[in-house]
């Protein structure tokens, strides 16, 4: 571990980070066939760390073909589930030892704080033993017709995954979409957001030393437009699953619309966190502060628009802005941090854009811009606007980052319809003492998943996934093995049959008869 330093902050920099980051194709590292390279940003300096290659589309023909050949001829996907669910745990037992040499890597590529970066990998490597178990004690439906038929499911690995992720908190969220992917028998080939491909080119290793057939795992680095793209128009990948923003899934479902593709796609979110007057306002206001300011803010889920009963709503504002006062923010790689470095100056420009907005939408209540301790790298200030009118541009529209805003409501009818009022539909939280109130509110909020009293902590059995613009089906548990699988109905005859002899002499004489 070495420390570099300029004039204002200690910089903290692993050790023996790359300077090249390859593709892996067919169990190698490669380059690009064209020899094209991008700039990876560490977010704390905004300079340059590393060249990664950029992934063209005679990369992901090539990426793909190794993937097809393996699907077709290799072992894998004829492998016993038990064999395969041994090589799951393989993979999850390799990356539970490196939890620490992950997490530093995670916060030094992302800006992500440290303490939450180490929960990252604890995480991906329990999605690998949750899918081995799961594929382990999978069954499936058999019905029976006494006397006269049986039918059963038999459910088939699909064949090459197209598998696109993005840059906030990309190992552990990667680890989602390759955990059911392999456990079914399928091979992938993964396309990891070009912010931050530093901790996906880990897999590659952590495969090879578990024992992944060659072949199997295919990784290519580049952009969306170019590699993303070659890989969602490729005729030979029957399944892309992506995780990003709404534009790009639209683009994305317009694409894979020539070859129908099976999708699944979890989008952007402006989710709403509404407390009602009787809940435990002191823990709403702990759960609503880590629900937007986790994660620096840049998570699909936050709770970013807070909607408080008229009650309690001045009582909640000033608390909650004091607190967001008092949030760290720091180098990531500082345990006392709490909100690090955005990932990136693009994406530090975008969010900075939306806090100079706000100001004319909203009232201030903490934060409005950088730090005045961070003059250099991509920090924001934990933000808080209060009095956001519900056409208000920060109201409506995904900002990604440490900015909420705060919104009064006066009846139960007003709160729903402030809910429900933008394009999005991820989460929801819910803040009341009253049952009632809480299941009925629940099953009207137009969100794929609502948490009641309680911040976002989700079974892995349970469906991941959003309605309207925030996303296309669900994953997790066997909605993941249903998305990866398909799902053939095999009738078997038990007695004889009656079927109309069509053309048959006596077949036509009864008709005339």
């Amino acid at each position: 571990m070495t420390f570099t330093a300029d004039q204002t902050t200690a910089h903290y920099v692993p050790q023996d980070l790359p300077t090249s980051i390859q593709h892996y194709i067919g169990g190698r590292f490669v380059d690009s066939i064209g020899g094209k390279t991008f700039d990876v940003l560490d977010p704390v300096s905004n300079t340059t760390y590393a060249t990664a290659a950029a992934g063209q589309k005679e990369d992901i023909d090539l990426a793909v073909a190794a993937a097809r050949e393996a699907f077709t001829n290799g072992p894998w996907p004829r492998m016993k589930p038990r064999e395969r669910a041994r090589v799951l745990n393989r993979i999850a037992d390799a990356v539970e030892a490196q939890e620490e040499r992950l997490a530093e890597l995670e916060t030094f590529d992302t800006g992500l704080p440290i303490t939450q970066a180490k929960g990252q990998a604890l995480r991906a490597a329990e999605n690998f033993r949750f899918f081995a178990d799961l594929i382990v004690a999978q069954f499936d439906d058999a019905m029976k017709v006494p006397g006269s038929q049986i039918n059963y499911v038999n459910r088939k690995p699909i064949g090459v995954a197209g598998l696109i992720t993005p840059w906030n908190t990309p190992f552990m969220l990667e680890s989602w979409k390759l955990a059911p992917a392999l456990a079914t028998g399928n091979t992938v080939v993964l396309k990891p957001a070009e912010f931050t491909p530093l901790s996906a080119s880990l897999w590659a290793r952590i495969f090879q030393d578990a024992g992944l057939p060659d072949g199997v795992f295919n990784l290519v680095n580049g952009l969306g437009e170019e590699a993303g793209d070659a890989l969602v128009k490729h005729p030979d990948v029957p399944l892309i699953s992506f995780t990003g923003e709404t534009t790009t899934g639209q683009t994305i479902f317009r694409n894979a619309a020539a070859n129908l593709k099976g999708l699944s796609m979890e989008l952007g979110g402006k989710s709403p966190c509404v407390v009602f007057a009787d809940a435990d306002i002191d823990a709403a206001i702990d759960s609503a502060l880590f629900g937007v300011f986790s994660l620096n803010g840049e998570r699909c889920t936050a709770g970013s628009r807070i909607l408080v009963e008229r009650a309690v709503y001045e009582e909640f504002c000033d608390k909650y802005a004091a607190r967001a006062k008092t949030i760290v923010v720091g180098d990531p790689h500082d345990p006392k941090t709490e909100v690090g470095a955005l990932v990136h100056p693009e994406h530090y420009d975008k969010v900075a854009s939306y806090v100079e907005i706000g100001k004319t939408e909203g009232r201030l209540l903490a934060g409005g811009g950088r730090p005045d301790h961070l003059p250099e790298g991509n920090y924001i200030a934990p933000t808080v606007f209060a009095d956001v009118a519900p056409d208000a541009r920060i109201f409506q529209e995904e900002i990604f980052g440490p900015v909420v805003a705060i919104t009064p409501f006066d009846t139960d009818d007003e709160a729903l319809a402030l809910a429900n009022n933008t394009k999005y539909g991820l989460a929801a939280y819910i803040w009341t003492q009253n049952l009632t109130r809480a299941h009925t509110f629940s099953s009207n909020v137009e969100a794929g998943m609502v948490w009641l009293n309680s911040h976002n902590v989700r079974d892995l059995r349970t469906p991941f996934g959003g309605v309207k613009s925030s996303g296309l089906g669900h994953e997790g548990g066997y909605r993941s093995i249903d998305f990866y699988t398909d799902q053939q109905a095999v009738h078997i005859t038990l007695g004889t049959v009656h079927t109309p002899k069509f053309g048959s002499v006596e077949d036509s004489a009864a008709n005339e008869g």
